[in-house]
């Protein structure tokens, strides 16, 4: 199929950009386009008004700002994955690039794109739950942050209002002494998730700490397993622990069924797949 007819946009930078977002409150930002032109193609998306944004060249960096990564709206996967800059200070980012998309895809899309596009079997969505990081929306009179935790709000859907733009994402480097885990079950890899999983902690005294873990391909959208966090935080690792808090985190979910994967069957991956993560993370953490 093809698109429904829509006006093209092509701004030379951010202020005319978000200029155009605000005369035109049914636009939509076009960065790689790896899901919004299929879903054009589709007619599950019928924009009035396409701001193609490839042309502003502030919006393309990858950089550290203290503490603070931050990626602008037009860093590519395939920029993100291969950064050195990542590597070092967000590792669990990089190493779950492994199973995101297909290199084609990874080769246009951009990150802040996908998580606008909010997909709930995506992975980056979850990671930057775990991550805690801040969503930058700007709009023509100002700007304002999202913790990543409110910024998903369902399937396909977001706290991005009408004439705003994700303009960057904020990841805190994790602290001195934390370990990290991720890991996924997908149809083929490079799939969507069917489930998938991350986690971050750190180990104090001999007990778990600042324990985050998140999901992907199990509800509406990526969530917060805060089951699994609560029953571990103060604990001392062990398998028996992960175990039961993974079942119990399990047995509170609500996953979707379908004629691919079955709710029971995601919901028995996050009992694999989450003691899997604690189990690396702890093992990092030491």
């Amino acid at each position: 199929m093809k698109p429904a007819a829509f006006e093209y946009h092509r701004p030379d930078d951010l202020p005319s950009a978000l200029a155009l977002l605000r005369a035109h409150e049914d636009a939509s930002v076009l960065a790689g386009g790896q899901s919004l032109v299929p879903m054009m193609n589709y007619r599950l998306a019928q924009p009035d008004h396409l701001v193609d944004i490839n042309r502003i060249d502030e919006l393309d960096f990858i950089r550290a700002e203290s503490a603070v990564i931050v990626i602008g709206a037009l860093a590519r996967h395939r920029t993100i994955q291969s950064s050195p800059l990542i590597a070092e200070r967000l590792p669990m980012v990089a190493h779950a690039y492994e199973w995101i998309a297909h290199a084609a895809v990874r080769n246009r899309g951009t990150l802040c794109g996908n998580l606008c596009h909010a997909d709930p079997a995506s992975e980056m969505p979850a990671l930057m739950q775990v991550l805690e990081a801040e969503m930058v929306l700007a709009r023509a009179d100002g700007t304002r942050r999202v913790p990543a935790v409110e910024f998903f709000t369902g399937t396909y859907e977001t706290a991005r209002a009408a004439g705003e733009m994700l303009t960057e994402v904020r990841i805190p480097t994790p602290p001195a002494g934390s370990g990290w885990g991720f890991e996924e079950v997908s149809m083929r890899k490079g799939d969507f998730a069917w489930a998938a999983v991350g986690c971050q902690l750190r180990i104090d005294n001999g007990a778990l700490v600042d324990v985050r873990m998140a999901a992907a391909g199990v509800g509406d959208c990526a969530l917060r397993l805060r089951g699994i966090e609560a029953a571990l935080e103060g604990e001392p690792p062990s398998a028996d622990l992960f175990a039961q808090a993974a079942h119990d985190a399990a047995e509170a979910l609500d996953p979707p069924d379908t004629a691919a994967v079955s709710a029971d069957y995601r919901r028995d991956l996050v009992r694999a797949l989450a003691p899997r993560a604690l189990t690396a993370a702890v093992a990092r953490a030491e």
